[in-house]
């Protein structure tokens, strides 16, 4: 048993230490900057007619789109923050799902910037009106997301009492995080190397933009689906308490919305990603109340 703790404690502090996750984001964030300036020098040369264009080059037109590309490489880094809060704190894991949803909106509004159609008719043409939605969507989703962050924040009465509880929770969420380490790693490579066999060369041609928007992120909210799941059922071993119990199934309810979202397109994906947030914020609200006025047990009566 201790070798085993030991081993789960040495891929842990290897992978999500504080210093592992200082190194990462100086990593993340040169590689942000170095492929903006890549993705620009592209535009350029397709545009002066040095490279030929591709068919969907949607992301290809216009230098404002250059800047989804460093924005795809801060969505990886917040991919990794989830998996290193996770042992931490259940809310703030909730949390960064949360920002991960927001930020491929806001990817998607700099793609969707350099395409606008500036026209008395913006509410009849397509792309315009989905801008105008997820233009609105992100503004409603970062309050949600300051409400949630403010909700998690707020300290149980219980939490010293339970402290050995809690401790040995956060033993089993660190083997569950160490697990996902290597998963997502696999996964972001296989889907790397399926979006490059997609390339062709020799009919000028990218896969199109819904399939690049909603790379990765479809399989990874599967997993996290099933990773909320599995910490569900991990909990029932720590608590019988009916709202630590709701709150945690909530919380898979509202994963399983924002994984519904890539399923569909448009305004329905929208609303279906903010009724996420909104039914997660009620869920930790709801469980805050029960916390502040702790009902009566059954057996006391």
């Amino acid at each position: 048993m201790k070798t085993k703790t030991s081993i789960t404690t040495y891929i842990f502090d290897l992978f999500l230490s504080e210093k592992t996750r200082a190194k990462t984001e100086k990593l993340i964030l040169k590689l942000a900057l170095f492929s903006f300036f890549i993705h620009l020098v592209i535009i350029y040369l397709i545009k002066f007619d040095f490279l030929a264009q591709p068919i969907n080059s949607e992301l290809l037109t216009n230098p404002i789109s250059a800047v989804y590309t460093p924005f795809s490489f801060i969505l990886i880094y917040e991919v990794y923050l989830l998996i290193y809060y996770l042992p931490k704190s259940f809310t703030t894991y909730i949390t960064k799902q949360y920002e991960i949803i927001t930020l491929i909106i806001i990817r998607k509004l700099f793609k969707d910037l350099s395409t606008l159609e500036l026209t008395a008719d913006w509410f009849e043409i397509k792309g315009d009106l989905q801008f105008t939605y997820d233009l609105l969507a992100s503004l409603v989703l970062f309050y949600l997301i300051f409400l949630f962050q403010k909700q998690g924040k707020q300290k149980t009465k219980k939490a010293i009492e339970e402290n050995n509880v809690i401790q040995r929770f956060v033993k089993r969420k660190k083997i569950v995080a160490v697990i996902l380490v290597p998963l997502f790693f696999t996964m972001a490579l296989y889907t790397l190397i399926d979006w490059s066999a997609g390339l062709s060369i020799t009919t000028d041609t990218i896969p199109s933009f819904e399939s690049i928007n909603n790379l990765f992120f479809d399989q990874f909210f599967t997993v996290l689906i099933l990773v909320d799941v599995v910490l569900l059922l991990i909990s029932f071993f720590y608590t019988d308490q009916f709202h630590k119990i709701i709150r945690n199934s909530g919380f898979v309810i509202s994963t399983i919305l924002i994984r519904m979202s890539f399923a569909v397109t448009g305004f329905i994906s929208t609303i279906l990603i903010v009724v996420a947030v909104l039914f997660g914020l009620a869920i930790i609200a709801i469980h805050n109340k029960y916390e502040e006025n702790p009902l009566p047990s059954s057996s006391s009566n």
